[in-house]
């Protein structure tokens, strides 16, 4: 996405923010075609037989989304953090639901960068990282968001520092120990 792009959205964005309901319209085509590679992106990490489609996923996400009243959006960057975060929601759900019907006995695999592939037997383990999430963000916040917004929506280093409103150094210094931590969070204790 260009430049020029980004800015549209922002300003898309802020429209919504200040209450006009009508760019609401707008921002679909804006965002739309970057929340489906998000999405697509999101599902490969899932088992195969996974029967949430991309588009269920970014429809759902997108509903969640625009239906958000409290939220001063201050960037494109922002906004696909946030939407990370609705699809990482609507993943954790879809799991507790199959975790609930009985489902499961296919392999899962999760990476969350080359250098932290986790890989799990069972589908209870995007249920897993997400309680391990859910520790990391009462332990450092911080790093929990830069790992949702790395690990489910793929945004740079730069991308993250503006959404955090901080430095590169530090997204890069909070995501180098937040992989150290969830590595030792989601490691087999039985293979050590």
């Amino acid at each position: 996405m260009g430049e020029a792009e980004a800015d549209e959205t922002t300003e898309i964005l802020h429209e919504i923010a200040k209450g006009n309901r009508a760019a609401v319209d707008r921002l679909a085509p804006a965002v739309y075609r970057e929340l489906h590679g998000l999405a697509q992106s999101m599902l490969r990490r899932e088992v195969r037989d996974h029967t949430l489609q991309p588009t269920a996923l970014v429809n759902e996400a997108y509903l969640r989304l625009i239906d958000q009243d409290r939220v001063e959006w201050a960037s494109r960057a922002h906004f696909f953090a946030i939407g990370a975060k609705a699809m990482r929601r609507i993943l954790i759900d879809h799991a507790r639901n199959r975790k609930r019907l009985k489902r499961g006995g296919n392999h899962v695999r999760v990476i969350v960068d080359t250098e932290l592939a986790l890989s799990f037997d069972r589908p209870e383990s995007f249920l897993a990282l997400d309680e391990a999430l859910v520790k990391l963000r009462g332990l450092d916040r911080r790093q929990c968001d830069v790992v949702e917004m790395r690990f489910f929506s793929g945004m740079t280093m730069s991308e993250i520092a503006e959404a955090l409103n901080t430095s590169k150094r530090t997204v890069e210094g909070d995501w180098m120990l937040a992989r150290a931590w969830l590595r030792r969070e989601l490691s087999d204790p039985s293979v050590e």
